[in-house]
């Protein structure tokens, strides 16, 4: 009895199984090769899901506005503002940055007190009910001064404003939850949000238009040629419940990113932290170096670090200078003046220009997920690479209605592939700086959104009164142009 018993004690020890029961042993067994082997597949789908629930959150953040740029061409002979209604959306998403500032003063005045979630959840259900609102009241009209103003168009498209405004400073450090591998299909969700309503705006037609003869088509005042605009596919309701949709994707994806089981797992947690570095999950390269570090001669005289302190103060302020730059040119300055650098060109430069440089922008990030760089250095150098075609484009603008190579393929060419070369190098750029700030914490995320928002206001208000008020730029007709040979 007592040798039996301690064959047993040694068969436990061993990490031998009873001998009762055979059946249930050989089941567990069975069990345990079976969850071995089942988390690798699993895995990878649960990463793929986050992958595009991630896109689909970034594409929410700034596909209302984008919509609205592209949809202009046929908002403006409908109201009364006319040509006039880029200048006031202008200022309304200026007016819209007391959203990110709200947000920014909380976080550094009383820290955790801001429930990021629910702002998420407000803003992004306000964006959506904005555009479903958009595609049925957005021709109501009312005086104001004397004069009518489209008052609901307006006061819709602050709100609109403001959303978008408000995500550069809550999505990013929401993402920062998760690892470090979805901030980059974050990036490319928020390129998606310029090129999606693009393709959608080209579908419909904006803008398409042909040169006819003015006596076959009415013109009293002569027989020369003039552009005429062909009629839309779908109306511009359709186009705003599509921004609604889009809208509603993006709640959806955040509701997911939330309490998706899925989800939960691919949360970032402290012992992922050094491990996502070399990362390489679902065959993506994780964007994720190791990171330069301060060394102790330089770090000696410091008083105090921003974020982890692996970037001394002139690093950080390098860094967010960049940061306001690339943002100051590719969402304010040349985009204000793309139609004057393209037009004297023709439509489909223009319409070239404006679709492979909205797909140059996701394309840059996913660049970035498999040649992730984060050198400073090689960061400003892209920066001025990208600054040198925004200054070609410029010039081309101010020469506008008569840029060199007018009537010339090579002129054609050039401007386009100066825009693809320009928002493509600037978009890689501001995904790697990104990513050094996610490393950073959340505090570095939330001023990373603020500098971008103030990038693109300082640009904005810059370029206004440049265009709007002084005129210093003219549009070119390519069907009456004459320029001197």
């Amino acid at each position: 009895m007592l040798r039996r018993q301690s064959s047993q004690e040694r068969l436990r020890q061993q990490g031998g199984a009873p001998s009762l029961p055979l059946p249930a042993q050989s089941s567990q067994r069975a069990g345990g090769q079976a969850s071995s082997a089942r988390p690798s597949v699993p895995a990878e789908a649960m990463a793929l899901v986050v992958h595009i629930l991630a896109c689909l959150l970034g594409t929410g953040s700034w596909v209302a506005i984008n919509g609205m740029w592209v949809e202009l061409p046929l908002l403006v002979p409908q109201v009364p503002e006319g040509w006039y209604l880029p200048s006031y959306l202008t200022v309304l998403i200026q007016f819209a940055n007391v959203g990110p500032l709200f947000v920014t003063l909380m976080h550094h005045l009383q820290p955790g007190q801001l429930s990021e979630a629910g702002i998420l959840y407000t803003i992004i259900s306000l964006g959506a009910l904005a555009c479903v609102l958009l595609a049925f009241f957005w021709q109501e009209t009312s005086v104001v001064g004397g004069a009518a103003h489209s008052t609901a168009l307006l006061i819709l498209l602050f709100f609109l404003s403001l959303v978008d405004c408000t995500s550069s400073v809550t999505f990013l450090p929401f993402m920062l939850r998760f690892r470090a591998r979805y901030l980059t299909t974050y990036f490319v969700g928020e390129g998606l949000s310029g090129l999606v309503p693009g393709l959608v705006a080209l579908a419909q037609g904006v803008g398409v238009a042909r040169c006819v003869n003015g006596s076959l088509a009415g013109n009293a005042s002569g027989t020369g040629l003039r552009t005429e605009y062909q009629p839309a596919r779908f109306s511009i309701r359709f186009f705003f419940l599509f921004l609604g949709g889009m809208m509603g994707l993006c709640l959806a994806a955040f509701v997911l990113l939330n309490h998706l089981p899925a989800a939960r797992q691919e949360r970032a947690k402290e012992r992922f932290r050094a491990q996502a570095r070399v990362e390489a999950g679902s065959g993506l390269q994780a964007v994720v170096e190791e990171q330069p570090t301060v060394s102790p001669s330089e770090s000696c005289w410091l008083n105090s670090y921003f974020g982890t302190g692996r970037y001394s103060w002139p690093q950080v302020a390098y860094i967010f200078l960049v940061l306001a730059w690339v943002n100051a040119l590719t969402n304010a300055v040349l985009p204000a003046v793309q139609s004057y650098s393209c037009l004297p060109y023709g439509n489909s430069a223009y319409h070239l220009s404006a679709t492979l440089a909205a797909m140059a922008n996701p394309l840059a990030c996913f660049i970035g997920m498999f040649l992730p760089n984060r050198c400073l250095l090689t960061l400003g150098l892209l920066s001025a690479a990208g600054s040198g075609f925004g200054c070609y484009l410029m010039a081309m603008a101010v020469l506008s209605p008569c840029p060199p190579l007018l009537h010339s393929h090579a002129g054609v060419v050039l401007v386009v592939l100066c825009w693809v070369l320009f928002v493509g190098s600037l978009s890689y750029v501001k995904l790697m700086i990104g990513v050094i700030l996610r490393d950073e914490g959340h505090s570095a995320l939330v001023w990373c959104g603020a500098v971008v928002q103030l990038g693109s206001m300082l640009g904005a208000l810059t370029m206004f009164p440049l265009v709007s008020v002084y005129s210093l730029f003219h549009s070119g007709d390519p069907c009456n142009t004459r320029c001197p040979s």
